[in-house]
């Protein structure tokens, strides 16, 4: 198993990179079949305002897999320890869902009538691209349903996650609403239809889809 251990404001002391061996390897050592490579990356925020400020973050590839999770505290030590627990529930959980997969026919997701799209979906905003580019990341996208999205969205550990959609080909947005739920952000055509193959967007929700997410 690849481990890398990265640094943002801070220096990876032996102690440290020690440490998170010890934590991560501790944490993922049931599921190392299913792992090809663990990327570690802590981090230091210099802003006084922001609390807490040390944050360990940990990125596991699997096998057509991303599991990810992030913790927060005022202590590095305490934020690896936090993000190994926290990980090792995820992969415990995608274990699972593999295995249900394997042992069951995966259920089409039921979707609902076409929605109406809004026609100003910036309320008259101007669109503004950050001053800089802080951080860019590159992830292979094999084609998924909608429902394989949702499961990767709650592996993630992220308010939303991009996929490539296996019905229509075209790059889809699923995130979590503010309200419960979930929502899918799908593109428009230059005829301002829903590229989809039948030239219809399905609006899915959380009930539908992972009852306990609702």
């Amino acid at each position: 198993m690849k481990l890398v251990i990265q640094g943002k404001n801070i220096e990876i002391t032996d102690a440290i990179r020690e440490y998170v061996h010890q934590k991560i390897e501790k944490a993922v050592n049931h599921f190392q079949a299913l792992t090809t490579e663990v990327d570690v990356h802590l981090s230091v925020a210099r802003n006084p305002r922001i609390n807490p400020k040390q944050t360990a973050e940990v990125t596991i590839y699997t096998n057509g897999s991303v599991v990810r999770a992030e913790e927060s505290s005022e202590n590095l030590y305490a934020s690896i320890d936090l993000v190994a627990n926290k990980i090792s529930r995820q992969l415990r959980k995608y274990k699972e869902k593999r295995q249900n997969k394997l042992q069951s026919t995966v259920k089409t997701a039921e979707v609902l009538d076409e929605a109406p799209i809004a026609s100003d979906l910036t309320n008259g905003r101007t669109p503004e691209l950050p001053p800089e580019v802080v951080r860019t990341k590159y992830f292979a996208m094999p084609p998924m349903s909608i429902q394989e999205a949702l499961e990767q969205l709650e592996l993630v550990d992220h308010d939303f996650y991009m996929f490539c959609n296996v019905e229509t080909g075209e790059i889809n947005v699923i995130y979590e609403r503010n309200h419960g739920g979930y929502g899918v952000i799908q593109p428009r055509n230059a005829n301002g239809n829903a590229n989809s193959k039948n030239g219809t967007v399905h609006a899915t929700t959380a009930d539908r889809l992972s009852p306990s997410k609702a």
